[in-house]
């Protein structure tokens, strides 16, 4: 059931309170220190549980206070009480799913629950290292490498998450295992060891199955490796250094988690499994002079990642990048001046191990201000008797940056923050292929359908898609909202009024409940707004947002497998009634689901959603058909969508912007 209304007061009063609070307590947003993570899981370790050998930990975050005890507190902490700062944990121990609730202030477990439905929690770094590890001593295999004239000292494993297929019974936890060869190269990739696969058993860490189907050559090596270091002439395109340069210092600023930056303030956390979450974005009035709320909460919540290949060393390979393997536990070390540029500011994430003590991931996240010379409005003028009149102003914007390396595929995630009340949502796809070795040496030798691309010697590209789903927790201005579809539609002029035969107009629709909001985008022309039916500017129109992009949709039938496991990848946009718990649109246990849980199934209940508080989620899908330009490394194919402001204020907030200050620049003609 959601929550009640929150007072559009409380929200307005909001940010400018709670970016004091994170200098006196942590924000209640806060992801959790290093300190807490050990506290909690010594709590989790001193319980009934603790005394389990088979103990291991497999999430460990913030569960978040409830949204109206959270607004209620921020808006007035000096008398409000501080909502309990609890941790949300999942383990296992004797082959059982524990869900554990911790207080951290007074350091008990509030609650344990055994979780008995289908499903397996997030894979741990840990059990996945020691699973690769076993092929490398396994007889069989060992021989297998053998059998195709290679070296062990060559061979790197990876992990693969099983999916389901089916099967009546929950099984064990399990996961497979494939081998590459590095040799003269780290692109290990582009070099498999084809036809072998290993299944691991995860609650005994042993092989449980082994086949080698068949040999295929192993890829070459040379022209393979991506290292500066290991590049020969001729060298590729040089590009000259373009720095950023702010004479007057960063125009942002970060106080613990809070940032507030030209008229924005927002929360910015980290969670194992999602990686970013922006909470609390409001943006500031300039004519009410008030910070005014957009978005509540919003992070990455699933990436599905099915790959079109059959056969039987590929068909299983359909992941759930976040609830499989976890987006956030997969952060990298953004590197300045390449991931990130020279002006940016970097913060540091912390997730539990399978033992319960904390990992640090340093430099996962970056902040900087935007500027590539473009304008955000413009507008030059010649009906003017006697003068030419030329307005401009540039285009800065301030963006928060997270690369998830998952396996193969590196995902950035940018969420940029516009002066124009827009939030732009980045999702930016780099790394390498999942190569499929084969004889084919020549795309004149492939007469079947080969699920794939050429893209060298003995590889192919399969093909396969990427569906990177957000949880977007919209309140425009205030709790409240409701979903519109502001359809275009033809209309004919048949009774001779005008010498037009047609015009378009536009049909607003309210969503009465979640049925009603399903949406697959491109099936007709429109806008998708979220609105605040209680609030309506000067003119009378309801304020609001619309989301802005365009994205795929899944193409597999509805009885496939992977297909039911992630059947809100049918439709792009959701939009649900706000329930704390509902999070994952893969479902909570995604490791073998059967698509028993998640957006979907909540989606059926059919809620009310008009008026009231909702959450919006968008997928942004690509279809990705490989070429040879993706090879041995692929160029950043980027994709997303806006959120942006329609109504929202009473004019262009910017037109009172002041120009950058005027500058020689020697380029210029005159």
């Amino acid at each position: 059931m959601a929550p009640k209304s929150v007072h559009p007061l409380l929200i307005s009063l909001l940010l400018p309170l709670c970016l004091t609070l994170s200098s006196i307590n942590p924000h209640p947003l806060d992801p959790l220190t290093p300190s807490e993570i050990s506290a909690v899981t010594g709590v989790v370790n001193s319980s009934l549980l603790g005394s389990s050998k088979s103990l291991s930990f497999h999430y460990v975050g913030l569960d978040e206070p409830d949204k109206p005890a959270l607004y209620s507190y921020l808006a007035n902490p000096s008398r409000a009480t501080l909502p309990p700062r609890r941790a949300f944990v999942i383990a296992r121990a004797d082959q059982q799913t524990h869900e554990v609730c911790v207080d951290i202030a007074d350091r008990k477990v509030v609650s344990d629950r055994v979780y008995q439905g289908f499903g397996y929690p997030t894979l741990t770094f840990e059990e996945q290292v020691e699973a690769s590890a076993l092929p490398l001593n396994y007889t069989p295999f060992v021989e297998s490498v053998k059998k195709r004239g290679e070296q062990m000292k060559d061979v790197v494993c990876g992990t693969f998450s099983v999916g389901w297929f089916g099967e009546a019974e929950q099984g064990g936890r399990a996961i497979k295992v494939q081998c590459f060869l590095t040799g003269e190269t780290v692109n290990l990739y582009m070099r498999p060891l084809e036809g072998i696969t290993v299944v691991v058993d995860l609650e005994a860490m042993a092989i449980v199955k082994y086949e080698d189907r068949l040999v295929v050559p192993v890829p070459k090596a040379a022209g393979t490796d991506y290292r500066a270091s290991k590049q020969k002439p001729p060298f590729g395109p040089q590009p000259k250094p373009v720095m950023v340069v702010q004479p007057e210092g960063k125009g942002f600023e970060i106080d613990g988690h809070m940032i507030r930056w030209a008229n924005w303030a927002f929360h910015v956390g980290f969670d194992a499994r999602a990686g970013t979450v922006i909470s609390l974005a409001s943006v500031q009035d300039t004519k009410r002079g008030a910070l005014r709320s957009v978005l509540y909460r919003g992070f990455l919540s699933e990436v599905f990642v099915p790959y079109m290949d059959p056969s039987e060393e590929w068909y299983f390979k359909t992941f759930f990048d976040a609830g499989e393997f976890g987006f956030g536990m997969t952060a990298s070390s953004l590197q300045p001046g390449n991931d990130c540029p020279k002006n940016a500011a970097f913060m540091d994430g912390y997730f539990a191990g399978r033992d319960g003590q904390p990992i640090e991931l340093h430099n996962i996240f970056c902040v900087f201000e935007r500027y590539a010379g473009d304008p955000s409005w413009r507008h030059t003028e010649l009906a003017v008797p006697n003068e030419v009149i030329t307005e401009a102003r540039g285009e800065v914007s301030l963006v928060v940056r997270m690369v998830s390396t998952v396996g193969n595929y590196d995902y950035v995630i940018d969420w940029e923050f516009k002066m124009s009340g827009s939030i732009k949502i980045g999702v930016s796809l780099t790394g390498i292929l999942e190569g499929k070795a084969t004889p084919y040496t020549h795309a004149d030798q492939i007469t079947a359908d080969e699920h794939g691309t050429l893209i060298v010697e003995n590889i192919i590209g399969v093909y396969h898609d990427h569906f990177v789903t957000f949880y977007l927790d919209l309140d425009v201005d205030g709790s409240d909202n409701s979903f519109v579809k502001a359809n275009i539609e033809t209309v004919k002029v048949a009774d001779g009024s005008s010498p037009r035969k047609s015009y378009w107009t536009v049909v607003r629709e309210t969503a009465k409940t979640e049925a009603d909001a399903r949406v697959e985008l491109g099936s007709s022309p429109g806008d998708l707004l979220v609105l605040n039916p209680n609030k309506k500017t000067k003119v009378g129109n309801n304020v609001g947002y619309r989301i802005i992009g365009g994205s795929a949709a899944s193409l597999l039938t509805d009885d496939d497998w992977p297909q039911i496991r992630a059947s809100y990848s049918k439709k792009q946009v959701w939009v649900t009634a706000y329930n704390k718990s509902e999070k994952w649109a893969s479902g909570l246990y995604v490791d073998e689901s059967r698509g028993d849980d998640g957006l979907a199934v909540w989606s059926q209940r059919n809620r009310p959603i008009e008026n009231t508080d909702i959450v919006l989620w968008y997928t942004a899908g690509f279809h990705h058909i490989p070429y040879q330009e993706d090879y041995p490394l692929m160029p950043m194919l980027s994709g997303g969508f806006e959120l942006r402001p329609s109504n929202f204020f009473e004019s262009n907030p910017l037109i009172r912007t002041k120009p950058f200050a005027s500058t020689h620049w020697p380029n210029c003609t005159k």
